[in-house]
């Protein structure tokens, strides 16, 4: 099973200490030979300079790097400016997403849609860019029903997406049906599980309650039960994920993509047992 492809998602720090620390945690995981590192690109743009600043040093440690492009809020000179960035540092991934409006912000910018980018992305580039883009086994939270949500993903793949990345979920079963309801639209991409380790219950649970990733209830009850015992806590959490994703991959998953939070421990210690 250690051919199965597997990714790992960074967040741009605000510190040089957490520049220092990404560094080590990206020295660690990359002994994984990991497809790709994305990086995230704050609402609106927001984290615009840092993102692009780790992209760049991780292009130039010669590593595959997928830095995240959001197109609230943006323009289309804004988004060329980029996408020439990245094509002269030799960056050839891009995972294209919305975004969300950053709080007061009330101009969505020229782009409406993800698709809209993509197919900006593609007008602009060719094929120089291979680019991922969001799904959502349980749905967008913003979406108007299940089968709008399909219809938007569908519309995404048609526009020029090479692959998609999505919202981590603990539902085996809400992937697979996602995937089989897609394929029956005609978006026949590569749909990579995102996944995220349970380290700390009140995160996930804020994180969750902001996505809508659902958490089982048996699960947020046994988390929810921890309390202060974190150790406890992160064996149960480690438990229940790596079932998860041997599940996954055993199902035909093409893959695995880890939202790391800049920690290399949990994720580290999932692939290894899933991967072996």
């Amino acid at each position: 099973m250690n051919t199965i492809p597997v990714s790992f998602e960074f967040f741009p720090p605000n510190t040089p200490e957490g520049l220092a620390k990404l560094r080590d945690t990206r020295r660690q995981l990359a002994t994984f030979s990991p497809e790709f590192f994305s990086v995230t690109y704050g609402a609106g743009g927001a984290t615009r300079d840092k993102t692009l600043g780790v992209v760049d040093e991780i292009a130039a440690e010669g590593l595959a790097v997928a830095p995240h492009l959001s197109c609230v809020g943006a323009t289309r000179e804004g988004i060329a400016e980029l996408l020439e960035h990245w094509r002269g540092r030799g960056v050839r991934r891009l995972v294209a997403l919305r975004g969300d409006l950053p709080s007061g912000m009330v101009d969505a910018g020229e782009f409406r849609y993800a698709s809209d980018l993509v197919e900006f992305v593609r007008a602009r580039t060719g094929d120089w860019f291979r680019i991922e883009v969001a799904a959502y086994p349980e749905t967008h939270p913003q979406a108007a029903s299940p089968e709008a949500d399909l219809e938007a993903f569908r519309i995404k793949v048609a526009a020029g997406a090479d692959a998609a990345i999505t919202q981590y979920f603990y539902n085996p079963d809400a992937y697979f049906r996602f995937v089989d309801a897609a394929r029956a639209r005609g978006a026949d991409v590569p749909i990579v599980p995102g996944v995220m380790p349970i380290t700390n219950y009140t995160q996930l649970a804020r994180f969750s309650d902001a996505c809508g990733a659902e958490i089982p209830r048996w699960i947020r009850l046994r988390l929810a039960a921890y309390g202060d015992d974190l150790a406890s806590l992160r064996a149960f959490g480690h438990d229940v994920v790596a079932t998860l994703a041997r599940r996954l991959v055993e199902g035909g998953a093409p893959g695995l993509h880890f939202y790391t939070l800049n920690q290399p421990g949990p994720s580290a210690a999932l692939w290894r047992a899933v991967a072996g």
